[in-house]
């Protein structure tokens, strides 16, 4: 083993890939497929994303290293009115996230749109930091979603913000299958 290579054992840091650009689901779908590729188990509960038709769902489905989990509904939420079964799903995101955590079948842990759902004030920011608190210190946690909280980023090892220059939406050029899902 080469000196940038790590034992398992080395596994634990916290990512945190926000920003208001495209790419954050896709950053850390990127590392579960690096991950994998080492023999990694990665598991990974997206909030506010069920029943999607999401590209990255399809892909990874013959990667056995990597299960997803979804949660939430297959409507857009509205932020200033979120319905009952918005505020169920994010909670049973969370719970099966804090069962997760404690549970060694798991080397990575993406959290997908977390920070969206805390955003929206789906979750308590307090909740999400007691889990990142008691997380294993070998399970790698990757927390994605706009609008990440001061509280969050400082918690991170690694903080990446994906900023928005250009974007086809801005030509009134809608989502493109492949693309952007």
């Amino acid at each position: 083993m080469s000196r940038t290579e790590s034992e398992p054992s080395q596994l634990g840091f916290i990512h945190v890939v926000s920003g208001n650009g495209k790419g954050k689901t896709t950053s850390a779908f990127g590392l579960a497929l690096r991950a994998a590729g080492h023999g990694f188990r990665t598991l990974v509960i997206q909030f506010m994303k069920k029943g999607w038709d999401y590209g990255e769902l399809k892909a990874v489905k013959g990667v056995p290293e990597i299960t997803i989990i979804q949660f939430g509904t297959s409507e857009f939420i509205d932020k200033k009115k979120p319905k009952p079964i918005d505020f169920a799903e994010a909670k049973a995101a969370l719970d099966r996230a804090r069962s997760a955590i404690f549970d060694e079948d798991w080397d990575f842990l993406i959290l997908d749109e977390v920070n969206v759902a805390l955003d929206f004030n789906l979750l308590s920011e307090n909740d999400v930091l007691d889990l990142i608190k008691q997380k294993p210190k070998n399970l790698e946690l990757v927390l994605t979603g706009r609008n990440a909280s001061n509280s969050i980023i400082e918690l991170a090892d690694y903080y990446s913000e994906i900023c928005e220059h250009k974007h086809p939406y801005q030509r009134n050029i809608l989502a493109r299958k492949g693309v952007e899902f």
